[in-house]
């Protein structure tokens, strides 16, 4: 195991009876990465994270953190990571110093250290102006920081986080993915989370896991083309550059003829059309359809290409094994 791989699991397994919550993962996470680990319910991430933290024995395969094999020195796994579940196991009749504290003491660090973490750990996630109070009169939002805090008290070098945005509103979780970005500068980050906005926001790369297995693992943007498809977005006026009329349909028979486009879709536009164009990812119809707007004399008001969007990608890697799942569930 190389000194930059952070997190290792190799052929990892979980059986519950006959059915397989994790069915051989395997997958390496580096040195200041932050990664995001994708999957629908029931598709073995919190399994997994609770293996690699200790919390689960596998029932087969290797995994280690930090190089510590989790069987075999869970221990020395538990001192090299901070890990906040979905929910922060919080002591609510406690003030937050209190909890820090606490959490400190846990962790056997000696009251000078404790003064210097606490200090850091409270500016990184914005608790100075709650230090004092009791958890149980915090927000979500705050609680969720005071979660962070903890897991981040003793300067681990890797952070196992489990859909720690889950209860919080639109801003909490913006503020939460500047912290977390802010942290992951310095460390390993494995970020399970549902929403792929925020992978897309905090993370450059993604493991995607369905039916326990691990059915895509890369950049984002190497992910992205596992579609096969890009879109270029085309618009054009209402009206052409001469001043005639220009109809939705005429625009829309015109781009389904270019060589190379598999489907045409129209998007809402205000006095404009909008389509969708997609292609085969190696296919670039920019050119084309420049040419072809310059030919029919439209007004181009944009033209841009990107490829096929996280959600849809995702959504194609897992909704196979959805069905499948709910089929064996009815039989």
């Amino acid at each position: 195991m190389s000194s930059d791989v952070m997190i290792q699991t190799q052929d990892l397994a979980k059986s519950y009876g006959s059915f397989k919550a994790v069915d051989r993962i395997s997958f390496e996470v580096r040195r200041g990465e932050i990664v995001g680990f994708l999957g629908p319910n029931g598709a073995g991430k919190s399994t997994t994270m609770r293996i690699l933290t200790c919390y689960l024995a596998a029932t087969g395969g290797t995994a280690k953190v930090n190089g510590k094999d989790v069987f075999e020195d869970s221990l020395g796994v538990r001192q090299s990571l901070g890990y906040l579940p979905q929910r922060a196991p919080l002591y609510l009749d406690m003030s937050v110093l209190e909890y820090l504290r606490f959490a400190a003491e846990i962790r056997e660090l000696d009251e000078s250290t404790f003064k210097k973490r606490a200090r850091s750990v409270v500016e990184v996630c914005g608790l100075a102006q709650v230090l004092g109070k009791g958890i149980g009169e915090l927000s979500h939002g705050y609680r969720q920081r005071v979660g962070l805090a903890q897991a981040l008290i003793h300067d681990p070098p890797i952070l196992i986080l489990d859909e720690p945005t889950s209860d919080l509103d639109p801003n909490e979780k913006t503020e939460f993915l500047e912290y977390l970005k802010r942290i992951g500068q310095e460390r390993t980050v494995l970020l399970s989370t549902h929403n792929l906005n925020e992978v897309e926001a905090a993370c450059a790369r993604a493991i995607i896991v369905s039916r326990g297995r691990v059915v895509a693992d890369g950049a984002l943007a190497d992910i992205r083309a596992k579609s096969g498809a890009v879109r270029t977005t085309l618009t054009v006026g209402a009206q052409s550059l001469s001043g005639q009329s220009v109809s939705e349909a005429e625009v829309k028979a015109a781009l389904a003829g270019v060589n190379g486009a598999t489907s045409v879709n129209a998007l809402p536009a205000e006095n404009s059309f909008r389509f969708d164009v997609t292609s085969a990812q190696d296919a670039d119809l920019r050119a084309d359809l420049f040419r072809l707007a310059v030919a029919k004399g439209w007004l181009l008001l944009e033209l841009s290409r990107e490829a096929q969007a996280l959600e849809d990608v995702f959504r194609d890697l897992t909704l196979g094994d959805e069905r499948k799942n709910r089929e064996l569930s009815a039989a």
